[in-house]
């Protein structure tokens, strides 16, 4: 029992360690530029009508001064056209243009993402998803973040505004991992890849370091783009910056429950290699840090075990430091048991489809 409390109380110290490193989007522009580099937002579109009016008026109401803002829809057959033409007229910032047809051995985004890359202006890329919204200031504040750290590629995990079941179990996880799993000294501080994490619902690059790498172009066939795409950068001695951005960027990631199960699905086994053995090894430690404490809870209450009540003490005190960190609904901490069982179950999942081969479903494409 002391060595599993010990593991609770180095991966608590790991989380606050986490916290104090990661740079914020706050204050990092304090004063006036002497220059505003040009700065190219390009967003992909497939079947987004729910999305286009919140991201184009976010961008819309921007203050820095000199960007671009480049959108391609990609095949929509919703009202997505329609919309983004209504929104962005008369608004000479903005270019609307029509994705081309899907190579082989492509992935949909990652195909559409570097057709924006190749109509860009840039000397900065700041590609985003449909589903964002931003704060006014964004853009200085990520160019005085990326100069101060001389960094070629920053990106982090937005704050994530949830409203369905599934979606306020699983979707705050990528929170929980980030800040408790990934040693941000190595991730920012040096150019070890598997210290690498990423986001690709705001991904912002010096041009020049994006085409040195090969741009998405380098990932075509990656289900998780945006991690590999780090990866390169640390594989050229390029600095890769992980910040926590949500001050500034809020990810409206899902509509329904059924997206949550279907997107996460597509990227777990992936993400871990399509390795097997990895993803049941962390399944097992997920059930043995997240769900038996809430045994030993019950049983230390009731035998007057006290020590047996401290390991969920420690991961509910934890999950609320992360919840508070990126402005996520603080009460959902409570949450943090039945979060890990319903991921523990979605890994299972991901892994039989990737396994079975059946692959994935993702913005009515199929993926192995």
């Amino acid at each position: 029992m002391i060595v599993y409390v010990l593991i609770f109380l180095i991966l608590s110290a790991g989380t606050v360690l986490n916290i104090a490193l990661l740079p914020t989007l706050n204050n990092q522009q304090k004063k006036k530029r002497e220059s505003y580099p040009l700065v190219s937002i390009l967003i992909p579109m497939r079947n987004e009508e729910r999305n286009v009016k919140r991201v184009v008026r976010a961008v819309k109401l921007l203050t820095y001064p000199n960007f671009e803002c480049i959108i391609l829809d990609d095949g929509s057959t919703d009202k997505t056209r329609e919309l983004l033409e209504g929104e962005t007229a008369n608004d000479d910032r903005f270019k609307i243009v029509d994705g081309s047809t899907l190579p082989s051995k492509w992935v949909g985004k990652v195909y559409a993402c570097h057709q924006l890359s190749k109509r860009a202006n840039g000397d900065y890329l700041l590609f985003l998803d449909a589903d964002v919204s931003l704060k006014s200031d964004t853009v200085e504040q990520s160019l005085a973040l990326i100069e101060k750290r001389n960094g070629s590629l920053l990106t982090g995990f937005s704050r994530f505004p949830v409203k369905h079941m599934l979606e306020s179990l699983i979707v705050p996880m990528q929170h929980v991992v980030v800040f408790t799993y990934l040693p941000v000294l190595l991730a920012n501080y040096t150019n070890y890849p598997s210290a690498t994490a990423a986001h690709g619902a705001f991904m912002f690059f010096r041009r020049k370091d994006y085409d040195k790498v090969g741009g998405h172009e380098a990932v075509q066939s990656s289900l998780i783009e945006d991690v590999h795409l780090a990866q390169q950068f640390k594989r050229k001695g390029l600095k890769v910056v992980l910040a926590n951005i949500t001050s500034h960027v809020s990810c409206f990631m899902y509509e329904s429950d059924e997206e949550v199960w279907n997107g996460f699905a597509k990227n777990i086994y992936t993400g871990l290699g399509r390795s097997t053995a990895s993803l049941l090894a962390l399944s097992l430690f997920f059930f043995a840090y997240y769900v038996l404490p809430v045994p030993l809870f019950i049983y230390g209450l009731l035998t007057s075990q006290w020590f047996a009540v401290i390991p969920l003490l420690l991961v509910l005190t934890q999950r609320l430091m992360i919840d508070i960190a990126t402005k996520q609904k603080w009460y959902l901490c409570l949450t943090m048991p039945f979060a890990a069982l319903a991921l523990i179950a979605l890994m299972q999942h991901s892994m039989w489809r990737g396994v079975q081969r059946i692959g994935y479903e993702w913005k009515g494409r199929h993926y192995q």
